[in-house]
């Protein structure tokens, strides 16, 4: 999918364990990946997909 986004900061739970406590207190999820698009939390994969069939991505992404 793109959407013209060049810049993603990715976050992995598997090289920096204490980040693992971190996401799932702010997401209360265990999953990954999770999604955040600046502060907002967009949640995993099916969300965002889901968020962008439903006409909602672009507008977050040009803001």
């Amino acid at each position: 999918m793109s959407k013209g986004v060049t810049e993603i900061n990715k976050i992995r739970i598997d090289l920096q364990p204490e980040k693992r406590d971190e996401m799932m207190q702010k997401t209360g999820r265990r999953t990954v990946p999770q999604i955040y698009i600046d502060d907002r939390h967009i949640g995993g994969f099916d969300d965002l997909r889901a968020l962008d069939l439903a006409g909602g991505l672009d507008s977050l992404l040009a803001a």
